[in-house]
């Protein structure tokens, strides 16, 4: 058993405001954070032996918790207003109380008051708040998201009321998603967002100093079985696979649930991923034609622009961790988000194209590993080979009337893929390339044309000296133009040059 210490910046929340609201991805730790504070108000000193917070915390003085995890009600069967009643009633008995109003609204302002009449005042810890709409969020079930969706509004809103605000010590409510202020929010105006916080970037996630201090015994065991691994180079490949995720676009975390995985099997594999395959999202993405997930810059405003009616692709992908901030420019109150890691990549990106292909995302890895021998060995007609190989092999329904956009994001997926096994750039400050793919002794950078002339896209690799950033490689540098022909599906034609 392991207990990452996270209760001196736990002790530093529990300072500073009163009402509290965070959003994190699935499977981050926010239940144990919950389980953490309900037990330090219930003063349970024992649990806390070694901790930081030890001799810091005013272990006499405890606080009633109502804590309230959306996860275990069952309002599936029995609607959401009246599951909440039922626990309401149920948190009451629990303190010797008999709730006698009627309404989730009324019940919980009738708990918190009456709890602080009894003694000090009380604590309220809410779990997965949003699991009664994000349940309910393909188009077939939306009517029942609103629904929940106004339940919930309505339930918050009695915490609005003065005297329930004054009988509080603490409150915090923790979920995946992001409902705008106005949609759900909106009677809660007091409520401090720590989302985006950088003061609480680490509160929940594994820092690479906890990585390294409290998994040690598990690293030196996991190196066992990669001898040809130094301990630099492997804590870096776990560093690949895991790290990543931020919210100030400073410090980055680690995935928690793919770590312990990743220690309990030792093996490299998308662990977090598989806890919630994406199918919504994938669908959201293709409604919304959007393949390539390169990094995008967003402003602020865009963190809050998360709604049913306003189901924004990138948004989903924030709030469900498939985005995360890489940087934050605060002159201009800009984000840069990208993909966090390998895990997130590689998985997204298999099905990604499997949705393109119309095909089962463990069948997206052979063409990846097809273009890969082709450029260790240095074969351009055996890339070309498999690139017409992705392209004849589109259902006619798929290709028809999809536009430029549809080759790019297909072939882009698969050369991003493969960046994962050889390195893959795609940026410069004179442009941008398409892709640009090294192998131990060439660097090749191609670029992309639809229905024009190969020699057009190696004028533009000339034109803009796309060669010159890898001169002081010592390589074979060679510049490749494709022409997709969108008519006959499959490359027109193609050429290259040494550069």
């Amino acid at each position: 058993m392991l207990y990452v210490d996270k209760t001196e910046q736990i002790h530093k929340l529990l300072s500073g405001g009163r009402y509290n609201f965070l959003s994190r991805p699935r499977r981050f730790g926010k239940s144990l954070t919950l389980s953490t504070i309900k037990n330090l108000f219930e003063g349970k000193k024992d649990l806390f032996k070694g901790l930081w917070i030890e001799d810091k915390w005013d272990w006499p003085q405890t606080h009633p918790v109502i804590y309230i995890s959306f996860n275990v009600l069952d309002y599936g069967h029995l609607g959401l207003e009246q599951a909440i009643c039922n626990f309401l009633d149920e948190q009451a008995q629990k303190f010797d109380l008999q709730l006698e109003r009627t309404s989730a609204k009324s019940k919980l302002r009738e708990l918190i008051i009456a709890l602080s009449e009894q003694g000090p005042k009380a604590v309220i810890l809410i779990d997965e708040y949003d699991k009664p709409i994000i349940d309910y969020l393909d188009k077939a079930e939306l009517e029942q998201a609103k629904a929940n969706r106004q339940v919930l509004k309505n339930f918050y809103s009695g915490l609005k009321d003065d005297a329930a605000q004054a009988a509080l010590r603490f409150f915090l409510i923790t979920g995946v998603s992001k409902f705008s202020q106005v949609s759900l929010f909106s009677d809660l105006n007091y409520l401090s967002d720590l989302t985006l916080n950088p003061r609480f970037g680490t509160l929940v996630g594994y820092t690479q100093e906890e990585l390294l201090k409290n998994f040690e015994p598990h690293i030196e065991q996991l190196g066992q079985l990669f001898p040809g691994l130094s301990r630099t180079e492997l804590i870096d490949k776990i560093k690949e696979w895991y790290n990543g995720y931020s919210w100030d676009g400073v410090k980055s975390v680690y995935n928690p649930f793919s770590i312990l995985l990743l220690f309990e099997n030792w093996l490299f594999a998308d662990y977090w991923f598989k806890t919630g395959t994406p199918t919504f999202l994938i669908k959201q993405l293709k409604e919304q034609s959007i393949y390539r997930i390169d990094e995008t810059r967003v402003p602020s405003s865009f963190f809050d622009s998360y709604d049913l009616e306003n189901m924004e692709a990138n948004a989903l992908m924030f709030q469900t961790g498939y985005l995360t901030v890489k940087s934050y420019d605060p002159s201009r109150s800009r984000y840069l988000l990208g993909l966090p890691n390998r895990e997130v990549e590689e998985a997204l990106n298999n099905y990604l194209i499997a949705n393109l292909l119309s095909r089962h995302p463990n069948e997206s890895l052979r063409p990846v590993e097809l273009l890969e021998d082709g450029f260790l060995q240095n074969d351009l007609p055996k890339v070309i080979t498999v690139i017409n190989s992705l392209l004849k092999d589109l259902p006619s329904h798929l290709s028809d009337d999809k536009g430029e956009h549809f080759y790019r994001a297909l072939v882009h997926l698969h050369f991003r893929y493969l960046g994962l096994y050889l390195e893959s750039e795609v940026h410069t400050s004179d442009g941008r390339m398409d892709v640009v793919v090294q192998t131990p002794s060439h660097v090749y950078i191609i670029e992309f044309k639809i229905d024009t002339s190969a020699q057009v896209a190696i004028n533009q690799v000339i034109d803009k000296a796309y060669a010159d950033k890898y001169r002081l490689l010592q390589k074979n540098i060679l510049g490749v133009g494709i022409s997709f022909d969108t008519e006959k599906k499959n490359v027109k034609d193609w050429a290259s040059i040494e550069l």
